[in-house]
């Protein structure tokens, strides 16, 4: 078969042209009623109530009443349904206020990268999936076409913009990642995540040396770490100094200095 381009669907992973819509549904069901939705959803399901590792064939067969077998017909592997997971449960991008309202590339980019957090942190087992390449999905191309829209007015080059929205997922990922160890630690351990902290100090005052951890050992005098956790303030800090730094590569570039490819520090060539 061929995608709308022409190009011959079999010369794509089979999991994106199933995200893609490029795979015909099998002639004959093993079972009336079995879907690629329904087998995803369920997968979905196990994930969410019980983290990516609980996600197996025969445990998504289990939960739809049919053998594991007739899921192979729909999916030809688990790696497979991870992406066809990862794609359902992220979603694609909501429209951006910031874009609707002209408030600028900061304000927008900001926008985008609190949505995408907000999915992540609403599906924290996605995070578990391993990246198999770039966007290539349905929705991941539409999160990555959203964010270059958001700088679409900001004057930085093509090149540059890629590595903005690169530089500003993997923040925004990593910080996810970050809370979601935490919430497994504090599970694990049977805790709230401030008896965690507090526990992690009382250890690093029993291990620091002063004269070897002269930073550390003034951390815990001031009393730092003895504040309450708030993630919403580090993601805010964390992308305050990110786009502190790209709005100085952009007066940069507006100024002429030559670009990080040519050995200088404004934005790439377009």
């Amino acid at each position: 078969m061929t995608d709308k381009n022409g190009a011959a669907g079999g010369d794509l992973p089979a999991s994106l042209e199933a995200a893609w819509g490029l795979r015909d549904r099998p002639a004959k069901g093993p079972k009336p009623g079995l879907s690629l939705e329904r087998i995803v959803a369920a997968a979905v399901g196990i994930a969410a109530a019980d983290g990516l590792g609980a996600v197996s064939m025969g445990k998504v067969a289990q939960e739809l009443g049919v053998s594991t077998m007739s899921l192979y017909r729909y999916v030809s592997a688990k790696d497979e349904l991870y992406v066809l997971m990862q794609e359902s449960a992220l979603g694609a991008p909501g429209p951006l206020a910031a874009l609707e309202n002209g408030a600028g590339w900061r304000a927008a980019l900001t926008e985008w990268a609190s949505a995408q957090r907000e999915r992540y942190h609403a599906h924290l087992w996605a995070l578990r999936i391993p990246i198999g390449g770039p966007p290539a999905t349905p929705n991941s191309v539409a999160w990555w076409e959203q964010g270059l829209q958001a700088l679409e007015d900001s004057g930085l080059g093509e090149g540059d913009k890629t590595s903005v929205i690169l530089l500003v997922s993997n923040f925004v990922r990593s910080e996810a990642l970050m809370m979601s160890d935490l919430a497994a630690a504090v599970v694990a351990r049977g805790v709230t995540s401030d008896e965690l902290m507090a526990s992690h100090e009382r250890t690093l005052k029993r291990l620091v040396d002063p004269e070897r951890h002269p930073g550390i050992a003034r951390q815990l005098e001031t009393g730092v770490m003895s504040e309450p956790d708030d993630p919403e303030y580090e993601f805010t800090f964390g992308m305050e100094v990110l786009l502190g730094g790209v709005e100085a590569l952009i007066r940069k570039a507006a100024g002429g200095a030559g670009g990080p490819e040519d050995g200088g520090d404004g934005a790439k060539s377009a």
